[in-house]
């Protein structure tokens, strides 16, 4: 018997507007759905829809005119350059501080610096740029300190570092706080005009700006900007930075360059990873050569069109679920040296050692989370917690890794539909928790930690997530006051994982061109999401559980004969799924063989409406309707029989099954005299009458 345990989800639909939709597809030869889409995405006149089809088109003003202090960040590493003094880098262990850190040291030591690194320890003192950091490099006789992907809340740490006489640059792009350091340049999108194109960068776009502006002050550009923009592609995806402005215009050329990457690091990683098979190496340098010309990129900069045309591009789901993965398992339960010297050398057995260390740390980091994951469920499970009164999820437990229940925190957010407050006890100091939050787009994780703060020690973050700590004599007290912190902002309807839809989309609408058209929204990402269409009255012809809890599966409709495969990531629990359901998904390439076909990505499903006759019974005409069963065709009606309405099911030899409505019993044959009486409860004729219910119900 199918599972009635589905998915936990509220669809929320958008708006209609199918007559701009209509105008637009015209205008811009588009399918009706790409342009209902684009509508959704805010692109409602030709203009906005052709900036952001062709980004390139868009006018991009110059850096130097939008960041104050990025005049002076340049002089003050000119002059460090020049000198030979002493150049260092704090950045951070996620991808984008990694990919920030790499970066500026390629480019700065590119450029003639004297340049090292420090990246604070995740496990012993926690994020960002701190005094004992300082004091090591005024030790070291550093004179110049730049921060990336952090440092714009850490005063005290740089007023230390001025007052032993060092020169420090703040590159960052978090939150500002009540009070700036003193550094001698702060670099932050959150501090120039909200309608910058530049407003949404990562940390690694404002290090690749700083970097790229430097190389061209220095007429050294050439050579210089490809590598650079292939590290801001990565470090912008992984860190879930938003794909519109101009890093949607970077990161579509980005993508096109990782393929044929000349660094040692990715071309590794890529490997490694599997995102290029084996046969299309990227080792093979003359293909690169002729498909990408490194001189033109040089020469491009900023704000310039570019001139290369690649014919491979990487899609952000090959960096996202991929490459990025792989480098932040090392900041979280590993050294971050690893990444740093994966990205910067040009040693080939180099890259492919530390390719490997990021594989098999990424493999840990994997049974970990599915560890942690699993204890955290049953823990739920056996608590028997209400979390519609509760409205939110606080878990604690012992001997989980600090370093990976943020990610273990948002996929209970997905399973449960509410905040997620999950903590663990400190290795050297089982009194304190250490923990992540991840929220729903009606709860503000900081605030919440805000409510909250005389019981916390050290916290931060925003209003999706956020790390805490706090004395575990607290814990009690801390899930209580969260709660009610969740009452006042959450009622139940909103305890429920939210998906929204773009366009209605049947198997019949499913073509390789509709996916191809799909593809000019790249690159797709936060703020620039993948469309998420939704059929109606789908039928589940199979479905298996395959790898760690997948469900592959193949649908079809009553409307067509044709069947379409689908995969739904990690949905063992729901398994099997009801025969007739209504359908929420992305579409997907499948490339097997040489061979290209349409797949669904399964993001959501429902019960599919019941069936219902008595708005037919009232009807004096016939009703007709065609519709596919088994890849067979069939014809049904509904027609009046002495007083009572009939459906009537025929198929291709002439063959009739006549069913009074309300009845069970109905008879099969071509005449009425030579019928046989059918139960139509029982199989094959159940699922045959039920689909023709489902056609009769599409002519209301």
């Amino acid at each position: 018997m199918p599972n009635d345990r589905l998915p936990l989800q509220r669809w929320e639909f958008y708006p209609e507007k199918p007559q701009q939709a209509k105008e637009l597809a015209e205008k811009f030869h588009l399918s009706p759905l790409l342009a209902q889409v684009l509508i959704n995405r805010g692109m409602e006149t030709p203009t906005q829809v052709r900036e952001f089809l062709e980004p390139e088109t868009q006018f991009l003003p110059d850096p130097l005119d939008e960041f104050p202090d990025l005049g002076i960040s340049v002089e003050l590493l000119e002059n460090a350059i020049a000198s030979q003094g002493k150049i260092a880098i704090c950045g951070d262990y996620d991808a984008d501080g990694m990919t920030s850190t790499a970066l500026l040291l390629r480019s700065l030591r590119s450029l003639g610096a004297d340049v090292d690194y420090a990246i604070p320890s995740r496990m012993t003192e926690g994020y960002g740029i701190n005094c004992r950091i300082i004091e090591e490099f005024h030790t070291e006789g550093v004179q110049l300190i730049l921060t990336v992907d952090n440092g714009i809340a850490a005063f005290e740490p740089i007023l230390r570092a001025r007052e032993l006489g060092l020169q420090v640059i703040v590159t960052d792009h978090h939150d500002i706080p009540p009070k700036l350091p003193p550094a001698n340049a702060i670099l932050n999108p959150k501090l120039i005009r909200e309608t910058s194109p530049y407003r949404g960068i990562a940390g690694v776009g404002v290090a690749y700006i700083l970097a790229v502006c430097l190389a061209q002050k220095l007429g050294l550009a050439k050579g210089l900007i490809k590598p650079m923009l292939e590290l801001f592609t990565l470090g912008t995806i992984a860190d879930l930075a938003p794909l519109t402005g101009v890093n949607r215009r970077w990161v579509k050329r980005g993508l096109q360059l990782l393929p044929y990457s000349q660094l040692a690091g990715v071309q590794a990683l890529i490997q490694i990873s599997g995102v290029e098979s084996s046969s299309n190496s990227l080792l093979k340098n003359s293909v690169r050569a002729s498909l990408v010309d490194n001189s033109a990129i040089a020469t491009e900069g900023l704000t310039t069109k570019p001139t290369p045309k690649t014919q491979k591009s990487l899609n952000p789901e090959d960096i996202g679920f991929r490459l990025g993965p792989r480098i932040n398992a090392i900041g979280r339960i590993s050294d971050p040296q690893i990444v740093i010297e994966l990205l910067t050398t040009d040693n080939m057995g180099v890259a492919l050692k530390r390719a490997m260390q990021c594989e098999q740390i990424n493999q840990k980091r994997q049974m970990l989370c599915e560890e942690i994951e699993q204890e955290a469920i049953a823990w739920c499970e056996q608590s028997q917690i209400d979390l519609q009164q509760e409205r939110v999820l606080v878990v604690v437990q012992p001997n989980w890794h600090h370093g990976v229940i943020g990610i273990v925190a948002s996929r209970l957010v997905e399973r449960y539909g509410v905040p997620v407050f999950i903590g663990t006890y400190e290795e050297e100091d089982s009194d304190r928790i250490r923990g992540s939050a991840r929220g729903i787009p009606e709860f503000d994780v900081f605030e919440a930690l805000l409510s909250c703060e005389d019981l916390l020690g050290k916290f931060g973050g925003h209003k999706a997530a956020g790390g805490f700590s706090l004395p575990a004599e607290n814990l009690t007290e801390f899930r209580r006051r969260l709660s009610k912190f969740a009452h006042k902002l959450l009622q139940p309807e909103h305890l429920k994982p939210l998906l929204k839809i773009d366009a209605k989309a049947e198997i019949t609408d499913i073509n390789l061109e509709l996916y191809q058209q799909i593809q000019a929204l790249q690159p797709c990402g936060i703020e620039n999401s993948a469309p998420v269409f939704w059929m109606s009255d789908a039928r589940i012809v199979e479905q298996q559980i395959v790898g760690k809890g997948h469900l592959k599966l193949t649908i079809s409709q009553f409307s067509s004969p044709d069947k379409i495969k689908a995969i739904a990531w990690r949905w063992r629990d729901y398994f099997p799924l009801p025969n007739r359901v209504d359908l929420a998904y992305r579409l997907r390439e499948n490339n097997f063989n040489g061979s290209k076909t349409v797949e669904l990505e399964l993001l959501g499903v429902r019960q599919a409406k019941p069936l219902s006759w008595q708005t037919f019974t009232a009807r004096n005409i016939p009703l007709k309707a065609e519709f596919y069963h088994n890849q067979k065709r069939y014809t049904c009606g509904l027609y009046p029989n002495d007083s009572l309405t009939e459906l009537r099911i025929k198929n291709a030899e002439g063959k009739v099954l006549a069913v009074p409505l309300g009845k069970t019993i109905g008879l099969l044959g071509k005449t009425r005299e030579d019928a046989a009486e059918i139960n139509i409860l029982q199989p094959p004729y159940f699922t045959l009458v039920e689909a023709a219910q489902i056609a009769l119900e599409k002519l209301k």
